[in-house]
């Protein structure tokens, strides 16, 4: 999901530098490179600037024209568009574009613990909560469908603990959301980055 106006940041965060390339370019490859299949980006603010940095044929972008009422709208909408593109799709995991130590190994592992203990649902954890990447199955996306408002998929997570598996991604707790935020990232020598 990448439909935010990154208004703490001063700018839009998925288009960020890195690598070479935008942040949500990054992210959407990270995807990509589990072979997992259909990758949605949902955009909101700025579509059209952030549209231009994907480039790559097998990335389906969506516009949330509701991006400003809150997160649940991107929430609502990457999900319809996943079962559209998929309608036998079995699970889906929903990122976020500003957390650049996402990496595949991390989503790969998600599928892993999902296959491995059924859990409906498998978060990633650090900073003593539960949050993205996180995979849900199918059975639980009727309940995502009914999160209003600016929150996401955490919700019904603090709602169902018992419904989820965790898996450790101290990294997790780093986002960028504020201008320190991202001059801490972009220092290579930050020993709280390491």
């Amino acid at each position: 999901m990448a439909a935010g106006a990154s208004r703490r940041l001063g700018q839009p965060k998925q288009l960020i530098e890195t690598n070479g390339k935008s942040l949500l370019a990054d992210m959407a490859e990270v995807a990509l490179a589990t072979g997992m299949r259909p990758v949605i980006v949902v955009l909101g603010a700025l579509a059209e600037a952030v549209k231009a940095t994907i480039q790559h044929k097998e990335v389906t972008l969506v516009q949330n024209p509701h991006w400003q009422k809150g997160m649940a709208t991107s929430l609502h909408i990457g999900l319809r568009t996943l079962l559209h593109a998929n309608p036998s799709l079995q699970a889906a995991i929903l990122m976020v574009c500003d957390q650049p130590f996402v990496s595949t190994r991390l989503l790969l592992q998600l599928l892993q613990s999902h296959t491995a203990t059924g859990m409906p649902a498998i978060a990633s954890t650090y900073a003593g909560r539960m949050g993205t990447p996180a995979l849900f199955h199918r059975s639980i996306f009727e309940d995502l469908m009914q999160i209003q408002g600016d929150t996401g998929a955490r919700k019904w997570m603090a709602a169902h603990p018992e419904s989820v598996a965790t898996l450790p991604f101290e990294k997790g707790a780093f986002d960028i959301d504020t201008p320190e935020d991202l001059a801490q990232w972009q220092n290579p020598s930050n020993p709280d980055l390491s």
